[in-house]
């Protein structure tokens, strides 16, 4: 049988980790695909460079039109990432009747629906497990391997710079601006980490997987977003004392009330495995009604781990390359005229317990004002402590720990305690989340 054809568009970090792959590996993925899978033709900006990389065997353009339009062309590539032009090239090669894998979760974040609408209209396929989890075939598992489970929600660490990051700053006590530098001298952080360090990125990768495992449409805007860039050494160091970790998370959970999607940091107990992910490393928690909870774990980025996402999704393309386009699994789980509208809560409306750090001034009373305000709020404190003002001081740190409460609870609650005279910065607020 003739070998599937692909056209490479972008030859990076992830693009020249699939070239690499697939020629080094091409017996067993021949093997376990039924037919060979070869890069027929690579699309780029910068040709020469591309063809000291790749040498002279496969076709190099910067004309990324022909790529995608070329007739002996099966499957297309996408791993230029961003939205322009990948956009418009993904919509070109789905009317041109090609199949797509791509790693790009901005694209499928912002423009999944559509790209997927064009897709079912032409009979072909859009792959994405390298866009979320890097090297972890999360994508898989809950559209395939958790398809019998009401899944009830998803917390994860999907970024492996902003976890590289909160690592260093507990276990050196770093400042941010200092764990920053070393990740990006190390290579885990770009030049411009704000999509990594702002939240952006990790969101990105939840919302693809909320409406794979609510099945609803894709909706990255309604995603709550906080990074990791305000953080404090002090929170850090004050959570590990009292028995947690602080992590970004990604969560996502079904409600009676719509569905939860934030990004944010938390405290997470150290007993529990989320916890315990350190440095670049990403890891999934997924919580389904008949399996209960599972665990994904494993690199979300560099360069063969996402390439083994890419050619994984190449070789379930291959396999059902002449499958009936009714035959294949939906794209986000779900069959397409199944999906269904529902709420998406706003934070204010979340329910979680929380950390709070007050600046106070060091005298009597403080701290019943500030208890009275939040029984006034519906708020109770689960545990508290003060650090001891420093001799020659008049302030000192108090810091609390509370039940689960409404977040529009906490919100006012945090306005009167500020307007206190005796409060004397803004009270840090992180959110707790037991993952139980």
């Amino acid at each position: 049988m003739n070998p599937i054809r692909v056209g490479l568009l972008g030859l990076g970090t992830v693009g020249r980790g699939t070239f690499e792959v697939l020629r080094r590996n091409q017996d067993v993925i021949r093997r376990r695909a039924g037919r060979g899978i070869e890069i027929a033709m690579i699309g780029v900006r910068d040709v020469a460079r591309a063809r000291a990389q790749v040498g002279t065997a496969v076709p190099v353009t910067d004309r990324l039109q022909d790529v995608v339009r070329h007739p002996d062309i099966d499957i297309v590539v996408e791993l230029i990432g961003g939205h322009e032009p990948a956009r418009a090239l993904v919509l070109d090669a789905i009317e041109h009747d090609k199949h797509v894998v791509t790693a790009n979760k901005a694209l499928l974040a912002v423009h999944g629906n559509e790209i997927f609408d064009a897709a079912r209209r032409m009979g072909v396929m859009v792959a994405f497990e390298a866009a979320v989890g890097g090297g972890i075939p999360i994508i898989k598992a809950l559209r395939e391997g958790l398809t019998g489970n009401r899944i009830e929600w998803i917390a994860g660490i999907i970024n492996g710079t902003s976890n590289f990051i909160l690592s260093r700053m507990r276990d050196t006590g770093d400042s941010f601006a200092a764990a920053l530098r070393q990740a990006q001298e190390l290579g885990y952080a770009e030049a411009d980490p704000r999509f990594d360090i702002d939240g952006t990125d990790a969101a990105h990768k939840l919302s693809i997987l909320a409406a794979i495992a609510f099945g609803v449409p894709i909706r990255f805007d309604a995603a709550h977003v906080e990074g990791i860039a305000a953080l404090a050494a002090e929170d850090i160091r004050y959570a590990e004392q009292m028995g947690y970790r602080i992590k970004l998370l990604g969560i996502t959970r079904l409600t009676p009330a719509g569905i939860e999607l934030r990004v944010h940091p938390a405290l997470v107990p150290m007993q529990r495995l989320l916890a315990n992910v350190e440095g670049a490393m990403n890891a999934v928690v997924v919580k389904g009604d008949a399996v209960g909870t599972t665990l994904y774990y494993g690199p979300g980025a560099g360069s063969e781990p996402t390439a083994s996402a890419v050619i994984a999704d190449l070789v379930d393309v291959t396999r059902m390359h002449t499958a009936d386009p009714d035959d294949r699994v939906p794209h986000l789980a779900f069959q397409a005229d199944a999906l269904v509208q529902l709420p998406w809560l706003a934070i204010d409306r979340t329910v979680t317990s929380y950390y709070f750090r007050m600046r106070v001034a060091d005298r009597t009373g403080v701290l019943a004002d500030i208890a009275r305000i939040l029984a006034d709020c519906r708020i109770s404190i689960d545990a508290m402590f003060q650090r001891e003002a420093a001799d020659g001081q008049d302030q000192a740190d108090v810091i609390m720990l509370t039940h689960d409460a409404l977040e529009h609870d906490v919100d006012t609650a945090l306005g009167r305690i500020e307007r206190l005279d005796t409060v004397l910065a803004p009270v840090i607020r992180l959110r707790q989340e037991s993952l139980a």
